[in-house]
């Protein structure tokens, strides 16, 4: 059964009238207005005009954001200072022309509360799309998941597929994509006649691990792309099963979310395709081993079908 979310897919070139409507003048920061000189270079002047005036103000736009390799790494400062989403984030703030910043929180109920009492501007997960979060945020898909359950090569826990977890207790990030495909997977057992898997919600992707080092829960389930990285990182320590469609995986669309009264999605969604469009994009993802997930052009609100 081939892995759903994992197809190898060119990166569809942004047509250059498009381009041009986007800015104004192509990508140019040039307009000859003394704001577009004040600008960095490499950003769209067209795409800075349309951010919430106090962003433009500030001039800084705040990412929610918390520990979750290979998506932000904590360094040894015990900061986040590193990841696929961090390299993303810096990229988004110079094609708008301003500085960004990541605000640390615990937890997606913490990233989504805090948005909408802005504390922070966006929270870019990646978290799945779905027709609940688009009632109140704009969920702009940049890239695909899998899903991928560890556990530890010590601990005894016998798994070739994902479906010998059924019965055992597995650790999830509460909210996230991989706790909506357990959902799936707690029906495969079901309807294989099988006991189902206790999920042990936890806030975050260092917590689900140290949960199965601990022996409170036999695996941890994650993104496919979070499991190989640390599996990089720690050699001969885990174990890995890929959950198949079969046993209710299906196909993960990832979002960074902005609230829908912000009007930061839109104008995200065109950064995203300048990324695309100059190559940024596919470098970012290439960077961090992730080509198979990027997806051909950034959309935005794909579960009600909304904006591309």
């Amino acid at each position: 059964m081939p892995k759903r979310g994992y197809r190898s897919r060119p990166v569809a070139p942004i047509a250059v009238a498009a381009v041009m409507a986007l800015s104004g003048c192509g990508a140019s920061t040039s307009s000859g207005s003394s704001e577009a000189e004040d600008l960095p270079d490499g950003a769209v002047q067209a795409l800075h005009d349309r951010l919430p005036e106090k962003v433009q103000r500030a001039g800084v736009l705040r990412f929610a954001g918390d520990p979750h390799p290979p998506y932000r790494i904590t360094g040894t400062g015990g900061k986040i200072d590193s990841g696929l989403t961090v390299d993303v984030r810096k990229a988004l703030g110079r094609v708008l022309g301003v500085r960004t910043e990541l605000v640390e929180v615990t937890g997606l109920p913490a990233s989504l509360g805090g948005m909408l009492a802005d504390r922070h501007d966006v929270f870019n997960g990646p978290v799945q799309d779905t027709a609940e979060r688009e009632k109140r945020f704009d969920n702009v898909v940049w890239m695909t998941t899998g899903t991928s359950y560890l556990f530890t090569t010590a601990s005894g826990v016998k798994a070739s597929k994902a479906g010998d977890l059924c019965g055992m207790r597995v650790a999830i990030v509460e909210g996230s994509v991989v706790a909506d495909h357990m959902d799936g997977l707690t029906e495969f057992c079901r309807s294989a006649g099988k006991e189902t898997p206790t999920p042990v919600g936890l806030a975050d992707t260092n917590s689900t691990l140290l949960a199965v080092k601990a022996g409170r829960a036999d695996a941890a389930g994650m993104t496919q792309n979070a499991a190989l990285y640390v599996m990089r990182q720690e050699k001969n320590v885990y174990g890995i099963v890929t959950q198949t469609e079969e046993e209710g995986a299906g196909t993960a669309e990832l979002a960074l979310l902005a609230p829908k009264k912000s009007g930061l999605g839109p104008v995200i969604l065109d950064a995203f395709k300048e990324l695309v469009r100059t190559g940024e994009y596919e470098k970012i993802m290439t960077r961090w081993g992730m080509r198979e997930v990027m997806v051909p052009e950034p959309k935005m609100n794909v579960a009600s079908g909304g904006a591309s």
